[in-house]
This record gives C-alpha cells, sequence and structure tokens, in this order.
C-alpha cells in the first residue's frame, strides 16, 4: 500500500514541475517558445540582410541561393521565404525574390544597427577587430531603434563603419564610398583604401594579417594572373587576386600619398637609434590610440630605441625618461624622423 504522505509529496512535485514547464510567460516551455520566436526574427532578419546584399550587386535571389547563404534546407528557406511575404517584406516574381519597398527599409535598420555596433567597438572598446563583425551580429537583433539612434549620436554620427562600408542615416540614406577592386587597378599608381570586405571571414583575416585599413596608402607594383604585389605600410605584400578583389580603393595624388608618413617607421629603427614621432597611423583606433598618448607619445616626443627582445619582438624604447615594451604592430603605426638626440 501506497503511504498517503509519499503519495502527497510525488503529486506536488509534478504538480509543481508541470506550473514550471507550462506556466505562462515562464517556466521552461516559455523560454523555449520565446527562443524559438527569437530565433526566427534573427533568421528572417538574416535573410533580409542577405536579399539586401544580393539586390545592391545585382544578384537574383532564389530558395537555392537562399538556403546556401543561410546554411539551412531548402524547405527551411521555402517556410522562411513565405512568412517574409506574409509580412509584405518580399515578392515573388517567376522563381526569383525581391524586397519590397518595406523590405527594404527593414533591412537597412538591421544594417544600420550592424554597422553602428562595429564602429563602437572599433571606437571604445579593446575588442580586435577580427571580433568586431561577429560581435555585432549578435546584438543587432535586439537593440531598439531609440538605443541605435542614441548610439549614432554618441559617436557622433558617422557616416561609415571601420571597415569602410556606408551606415545608414535614421532617414536610411547612405553615401557608397566610391571604391573599385585593387584588382582593377593599373601598376604605380597612387591608392587609397576606403573599404575592406569582412566577409567571409577567412578572407577579411588574411587581409588584417597584412596590416591593411580603410584609410591606408598602396600602389601597386606587379599584377600577374597568380599574384598582385602591393606597396604599403613600408612593406611588400603579395597577394592572390581572390583576395586582391576584396579590397576597394580610390586613386589619389602623389602629394597625398605622402601624407600618412612623411617619415620612416619606428618600428625600423636599430637600437640606439633615436626618432621624433611625427603622427599615429590612422590604423590605431581609438582605445589603444589614447594608451599611446597616455604613455606620451605625441607628436614632438623624441623616442630611443634601447633594445629589442631574442626574438625580436617585442622592442624597448625609451619614451620619456620611460623604459616601455612595444609590440612590432605597435611600433609600425607610429610614424618618426630620425634624431640625433
Amino acid at each position: 500500500m501506497i503511504n498517503p504522505l509519499f503519495a502527497l509529496v510525488i503529486g506536488s512535485l509534478v504538480i509543481s514541475s508541470l506550473a514550471l514547464l507550462f506556466f505562462p510567460n515562464g517556466g521552461f516551455v516559455g523560454y523555449i517558445q520565446r527562443s524559438q520566436r527569437l530565433s526566427n526574427q534573427v533568421l528572417q532578419e538574416d535573410a533580409l540582410k542577405q536579399m539586401h546584399k544580393c539586390e545592391r550587386h545585382g544578384n537574383p535571389t532564389t530558395i537555392d541561393s537562399l538556403a546556401g547563404a543561410l546554411n539551412i534546407s531548402q524547405a527551411h528557406a521555402t517556410k522562411l521565404l513565405s512568412d517574409l511575404q506574409s509580412k509584405e517584406l518580399v515578392i515573388l516574381t517567376g522563381e526569383r525574390f525581391s524586397l519590397t519597398k518595406k523590405g527594404n527599409e527593414y533591412a537597412l535598420r538591421i544594417i544600420r544597427a550592424h554597422r553602428l555596433l562595429e564602429r563602437y567597438l572599433a571606437e571604445e572598446t579593446g575588442y580586435h577587430e577580427s571580433h568586431w563583425h561577429d560581435l555585432a551580429e549578435q546584438k543587432e537583433h535586439s537593440i531598439s531603434v531609440e538605443e541605435i539612434n542614441a548610439l549614432s549620436s554618441h559617436l557622433g554620427y558617422p557616416t561609415h563603419d571601420p571597415h569602410g562600408d556606408p551606415i545608414p542615416t535614421a532617414s536610411l540614406e547612405f553615401v557608397l564610398h566610391g571604391g573599385e577592386p585593387l584588382t582593377n587597378m593599373e601598376i604605380d599608381q597612387p591608392l587609397q583604401i576606403v573599404h575592406l570586405e569582412d566577409e567571409p571571414k577567412e578572407i577579411y583575416s588574411q587581409l588584417i594579417a597584412e596590416g591593411f585599413y580603410p584609410g591606408m596608402h598602396i600602389r601597386v607594383l606587379d599584377k600577374t594572373v597568380q599574384r598582385i604585389i602591393v606597396w604599403g605600410n613600408e612593406d611588400e605584400h603579395i597577394l592572390a587576386p581572390i583576395i586582391a578583389a576584396n579590397i576597394s580603393v580610390i586613386k589619389v595624388s602623389e602629394t597625398e600619398m605622402q601624407k600618412e608618413c612623411v617619415g620612416t617607421l619606428l618600428s625600423t629603427l636599430k637600437p640606439g637609434e633615436f626618432g621624433k614621432v611625427i603622427t599615429i597611423s590612422r590604423r590605431m583606433r581609438a582605445v589603444e590610440r589614447r594608451r599611446m598618448m597616455d604613455l606620451g607619445i605625441l607628436p614632438g616626443t623624441i623616442i630611443k630605441t634601447e633594445m629589442k627582445s631574442p626574438g625580436g619582438n617585442p622592442t624597448a624604447y625609451l619614451i620619456r625618461d620611460t623604459l616601455i615594451a612595444l609590440r612590432n604592430e605597435q611600433a609600425s603605426q607610429i610614424c618618426v624622423e630620425t634624431s640625433t638626440e
């Protein structure tokens, strides 16, 4: 015979468990449903962004192309596009889908949020640039219009993200960077980078590993079908054409070319040599730039190269009577003129 007290305890536990699972707006089932709704929202917004990108490049959106871009099944892509159709965000013509005016505006709002978040991450946090895109994607779906407008105001209403992509305004207007692929440029033409494509991630990682950044002045030294040799930051960079195509540039004058660094890079000084700071490269973002300034690295500061580590990195520099270690990556962004002090 079952003990009545034991039965009562078991019954209470069962009822409590069911309440926890199914209690409205709480409980595990409610959590799962909310998570599912959020996942659907994220996927729909990613689809709108992808369609906007395709239309900007003149590429059609089909069920197959969207499934491939979002890494989902064709059945899932079909359901996704059907949902977007029912919300009047996309329209079907034959086998191709395109954004409606309402859908295009929705996509631009998400793009605006993403690019402002990337600008914030670049200017006001210590996150490495390889992480900006993924971190912005995590937040772009949950930030409100009011919050993103406040962020834009805080940042001074920037027009482009740290990769050079245009940031839509609150009225969803924007100005394109106007650049052309580096692969289209002739040899020995002074150029300035205006955009680095941050997708796919693998190619972008190669670009930042080479030290490229918007605002950098470069020139093509040689071109073949197998490689493009580029001069920039006092060094040669050998790129495959498929990599170089992800760099957009504009033509500049020789005078503009010389403005970035009229002296030499601090990283090239040998132990015992002195340099007077001219400027800090635009590649160095706000947080690290402020740190350099706090260390006394300002225009006119005399820096002495004291010693290099056994591996060559970092290097010890004497700055305002203080010995400071800088990585080669940092020192190569400080432009100096040689000095005898």
